[in-house]
């Protein structure tokens, strides 16, 4: 791992500008964005960690909660207790897995590459792809487990590439693959480990492998006790809770989100501003003779279709799932890339007129968005005028300065000034977002323990409750399961989106109702996620029913 900051090999410019290129993207405005559901399941399970001591039977409003394993809620559990409850420091655990996973793409593509250029290129591809700045600015499950992942597949490629039995790098790649599976199971080993063997073996083949046994097994080992060994624990302490969610699971992966089997095959959309180029570098007749390493070229196609396939054999199918495919895409997205960058004015006309097109797009997009922004955040625009002026004026010369590339067929700051462009509406146009939030009747739970009315009041929640909602009330709420539950309270609050009539709680009456509405944002219609909307209704017993 030490050659993980080795700068010897390495042009030390690089390093230093994906890292700064990193931290715009995903630490600036790193608040602007409400929690949503998945970041609140992981919250709260980790305010119940600090609060309850739930580090390994893991909850969720101190319910069993183990269908996700448990080690990025622990990050996030640190962070928590170490820097408090703001969302940067919620993030930042998922922040700095994104960075490792930008990293380890830059140190794997070196390797196959053998050029810090080409490797720094397909790193700032990966950093500014749609999804993986989605993934590395909420503080889930996926961008753990792949950027392990990534991790123990730099080191394994170094031991395939070797034809020496290397027990450290084997330890490491045991170590990684554990972690992996101990953020999220065996998806990652499913949807970009697998598919780099596949990939492997069609292109460079297995060399020598067979020497390599004895580690292998040895690290295999590794990964199962590191990344199972919670599970067996869950298993042997708490077999009824672990039966009741896996026949839930089960039930739900065979109807939840199924789709039909080519519903993956738009996923270089997901590569965001760079769709046109990643559709481009999947057309390997085109591609070919535009590669100075064609093995290598080949090898990222087939990883990159490979798990492309696997996915789109899994039944329940969403568009976050396609993270893992973006990590090989952006490598081989970055060859065509590279041959525009460093051709310039030798390339074909055909060549010429896809960089005008691809990157022109971009300019395009930086010279309308400050209208387009104006429109549809004007509210915010007007609130913070010098941040919108500010942006107007750093995206239309962005634009600018495209445009003017392209007509010097200067493609290499054509590139970078498309990486600027991203860096810019992530760092000024961002927090712009927030005129989005248009919802006049928005309403949580957090001003229950202040309010006169409720204040010091027991609350329950019976049915449903959306997780973003027990995150900002900021404690966990009892189940309410019969009237026998507070038989001897004389007034509760009660949240549920069920009808009140039929909850069969006769012996209380109805003193207010409330609506909890936590959509921050509604259609024109004025409707919202029903998922946020509840009821909250104070409830005191009647007289006649005191006794």
């Amino acid at each position: 791992m030490g050659s993980f900051l080795n700068f010897k090999q390495d042009n030390r410019k690089y390093f230093l500008w994906l890292f700064l290129v990193c931290l715009v993207l995903f630490v600036a405005n790193l608040d602007v964005v409400y929690v949503n559901i998945m970041e609140a399941r992981n919250f709260i399970s980790a305010r119940e960690m600090l609060t309850h001591g739930n580090w390994l039977h893991t909850t969720l409003n101190l319910e069993p909660r183990y269908e996700k394993p448990p080690l990025p809620t622990w990050f996030t559990a640190v962070s928590m207790f170490l820097f408090g409850k703001s969302l940067y420091a919620l993030r930042l655990p998922a922040v700095i897995a994104v960075i490792l996973l930008i990293f380890s793409s830059y140190k794997l593509s070196f390797l196959i590459l053998k050029n810090n250029f080409h490797a720094f290129v397909s790193s700032l591809v990966l950093a500014t792809s749609f999804y993986v700045i989605f993934s590395g600015r909420n503080a889930q499950w996926d961008i753990f487990a792949h950027s392990f992942m990534l991790l123990a597949i730099w080191q394994l490629f170094q031991i395939l590439e070797s034809s020496k039995i290397n027990y450290k790098k084997w330890l490491y790649v045991g170590l990684f693959m554990g972690l992996s599976i101990l953020s999220k199971g065996p998806v990652s080993l499913f949807a970009l480990f697998l598919p780099f063997i596949i990939a492997y073996g069609f292109t460079y083949r297995f060399k020598g492998f067979s020497k390599q046994l004895k580690p292998v097994f040895l690290a295999l080992i590794l990964a199962l006790v590191i990344g199972g060994w919670w599970a067996a624990y869950i298993y042997i302490t708490d077999l009824d809770a672990v039966h009741a969610i896996a026949t839930k699971e089960t039930a739900a992966w065979r109807h939840r989100n199924v789709r039909p089997w080519y519903y993956y095959w738009s996923f270089f959309t997901q590569s965001g501003m760079w769709t046109v180029f990643a559709f481009l570098g999947l057309l390997y007749p085109f591609i070919k003779k535009r590669v100075s390493n064609l093995k290598a070229y080949q090898f990222t196609l087939i990883w990159t279709l490979s798990t492309v396939v696997l996915l789109s054999l899994i039944p329940e199918k969403k568009a976050r799932y396609l993270l893992p495919v973006l990590i090989p895409l952006a490598l081989n997205t970055s060859f065509y890339i590279h041959y525009l960058v460093t051709k310039g004015k030798e390339l074909a006309k055909i060549d010429k007129w896809v960089a005008i097109f691809g990157f022109g797009l971009l300019g395009l997009i930086a010279l309308v968005f400050p209208i387009y922004s104006f429109g549809k955040f004007y509210e915010s625009s007007m609130a913070y005028p010098f941040n919108f002026w500010i942006q107007a004026v750093v995206l239309i010369s962005i634009s600018f300065l495209i445009f003017r590339s392209l007509w010097q067929k200067n493609y290499k700051q054509s590139f970078y000034t498309s990486i600027a462009l991203m860096c810019s509406i992530m760092f000024l146009s961002l927090p712009l977002v927030k005129g989005l939030y248009n919802n006049s009747q928005f309403e949580n739970l957090s001003h229950l323990k202040q309010d006169t009315s409720t204040k010091n009041i027991p609350l329950f929640v019976k049915g449903y409750i959306a997780p973003e909602l027990l995150w900002e009330y900021g404690t966990a709420i009892p189940v309410l399961k019969s009237e026998k539950d507070v038989s001897t309270i004389q007034k509760f609050g009660l949240i549920t989106q069920e009808d009140i009539s039929k909850l069969l709680l006769t012996g209380f009456r109805i003193v207010l109702k409330e609506r909890i509405d936590l959509n921050y944002i509604v259609k024109k219609s004025g409707k919202g996620n029903n998922r946020l909307i509840t009821q909250l209704y104070l409830l005191e017993k009647k007289r006649d029913s005191t006794r």
